[in-house]
C-alpha cells in the first residue's frame, strides 16, 4: 500500500457537526476545537455544513454563529437527497441511533453522500462511538455509499511533534 504524501493529503473534506463549533466556546473543548478549524483555515482540511447545522447554529449564541459564518464562506454545501434521507431513515430503522436522535443521523448521511471523508464532532453519545461507527458503514455498504470516517477534533488536529 502506497501512503499519500502530505502534499496530497491537503485539503480532506470533512463534515464539523455544529458541537465542534460550540466546542471552541467550551473549556473542555476549546483548545483541539480552535485546532481543528485553524487547519480548516491553512487548507489542511476543506468543510462541508448542511441546512440541519445552519438550523442548529442559528439558536447557538452569536460568537458561535460568527464563527460558523466565517467557516461558511469557504464551505462546500451538503445538500439533502433522496439518498441522503434514504440512510437517515436506514440508520433510524436499525436503531443505529434513537428516534430522538434523527438529527445526527442525518448528519451521518449528509456527510456521507457529499463525499466528505471523514465527520468530525463531539458528539460521543450518537456519531463518535465506537459501537455506532461500524453499523453505520454498514448501512452505507447496503446502500452502495462509501464508509465514512468519525472522529472528534482531538484524533485530527496536528501536533508539533509529528513527522507525518
Amino acid at each position: 500500500m502506497v501512503r499519500k504524501s502530505l502534499t496530497a493529503r491537503k485539503g480532506i473534506l470533512v463534515y464539523a457537526d455544529t458541537s465542534v463549533y460550540g466546542g471552541v466556546f467550551d473549556k473542555e473543548f476549546v483548545q483541539a476545537s480552535c485546532r481543528f478549524f485553524d487547519s480548516v483555515r491553512n487548507g489542511q482540511f476543506r468543510i462541508a455544513v448542511s441546512a440541519v447545522i445552519q438550523d442548529e447554529i442559528a439558536k447557538a449564541p452569536p460568537r458561535v454563529r460568527a464563527l460558523f459564518d466565517e467557516m461558511a464562506q469557504r464551505a462546500q454545501f451538503a445538500h439533502m437527497t433522496d439518498i441522503a434521507e434514504t440512510l437517515q431513515h436506514a440508520y433510524l430503522a436499525a436503531r443505529i441511533v434513537p428516534a430522538h436522535a434523527e438529527p445526527d443521523a442525518l448528519h451521518v448521511a449528509l456527510a456521507t453522500t457529499a463525499g466528505c471523508e471523514m465527520i468530525i464532532s463531539w458528539n460521543f453519545k450518537h456519531i463518535v462511538n465506537y459501537r455506532r461507527i461500524p453499523l453505520y458503514n454498514e448501512i452505507n455498504r447496503r446502500h452502495g455509499c462509501p464508509e465514512i470516517a468519525i472522529f472528534s477534533p482531538l484524533e485530527v488536529i496536528p501536533y508539533e511533534d509529528e513527522d507525518l
